[in-house]
């Protein structure tokens, strides 16, 4: 996933009306990996009862909530008032990015606006969220991957990898594009090409943490750490076992 520079400051937009209120204290402190969020709003009609369980969330996170009254049956006023100060924030020119929370493919267009300014977007949604606006993301994230893994059946095991046509295509081409003349790929690079590739990439829906523990899983790659030079860390690089042949991830 993409990562701007430390310090980034951050807007973060909730759709209430599209969102879950269980998600938030997860969803803040997935965004802290990102910098920080110096604006948190949440659109809704707080007169609703549909909202209730989001008032104890906003105040225990210091989100503020927009009112925003439903003028009209079947017209959306919470994704215009969003929108309008988006535009806002963006205009005064003093955030890094945005982090818009909905699974709503209404804000497309508002994700694709601010990337052309040059900000990075953050997307967080359910995984019905329509592609448009997942790709309009530099990144977006599925809410179901924040929730906690379930215990594995015994200490020592992890989850096995499915095979999936998708993931071979990704990784193929990620590692092909960062691969030396050797064939071995550094892993910083690999994760900076996916995230290029599809902005939806995580490793954590396929079951993993770290893309090195998801990389090292897959059957047709192999994984090797090297020790830096001049006191730096060691870097991780993968290479595929046999250059030409896709192999199949586990069943």
């Amino acid at each position: 996933m993409s990562r701007p520079t430390d310090g980034a400051r951050l807007a973060v937009l909730i759709d209430a009306d599209n969102a879950r209120a269980q998600h938030l204290e997860r969803l803040l402190a997935e965004i802290a990996k990102y910098g920080t969020a110096g604006v948190r709003r949440a659109y809704g009609d707080w007169t609703s009862s549909q909202l209730g369980s989001w008032k104890k969330e906003l105040l225990e996170h210091s989100v503020q909530p927009i009112q925003q009254f439903s003028y009209t049956s079947g017209k959306n006023a919470t994704d215009s008032a969003l929108i309008i100060d988006a535009m806002d924030l963006l205009h005064a020119g003093n955030l890094d990015g945005f982090c818009l929370v909905s699974s709503d493919s209404d804000f497309t267009r508002l994700a694709a606006r601010i990337r052309e300014q040059g900000l990075t977007v953050y997307g967080f949604g359910e995984r019905k969220t329509p592609k448009p606006f997942v790709a309009a993301c530099d990144t977006f994230i599925y809410v179901e991957n924040l929730e906690p893994p379930a215990a594995p059946a015994a200490a020592s095991s992890k989850p096995a990898l499915k095979r999936d046509d998708t993931l071979d295509r990704l990784l193929a081409e990620a590692v092909d594009a960062a691969a030396g003349d050797d064939g071995w790929a550094n892993l910083g690079a690999v994760g900076s090409n996916l995230s290029r590739l599809a902005s939806d990439f995580d490793s954590r829906t396929w079951g993993y943490s770290k893309l090195k523990d998801l990389v090292q899983a897959h059957p047709s790659y192999q994984v090797q750490s090297r020790p830096g030079g001049d006191g730096k860390s060691s870097s991780t690089y993968a290479k595929l076992r046999q250059p030409g042949k896709r192999g199949s991830a586990r069943q």
